[in-house]
């Protein structure tokens, strides 16, 4: 795999994941209250949205320093 698509492939990763950590926000009539204090798609929705975020943000990083050693 050349470094243009996995540079690709980062960045469809990381606009799949802040996709997902918005996704998780979405209220939902759920058993469960999340920690925001509504019913959401995901019950733990605060910290669950911040793994994804983390997650976007790592495949960033590596998307740049891939692009950095050209």
């Amino acid at each position: 795999m050349s470094r243009q698509q996995l540079s690709a492939l980062l960045v469809a990763v990381a606009i799949l994941l802040i996709v997902l950590a918005a996704v998780t926000l979405v209220p939902y009539a759920s058993p469960r209250i999340n920690d925001l204090g509504y019913r959401s798609l995901c019950p733990f929705a605060p910290y669950s949205s911040a793994t994804l975020l983390l997650a976007a943000g790592l495949a960033g990083l590596v998307r740049s320093y891939l692009n950095q050693k050209r």
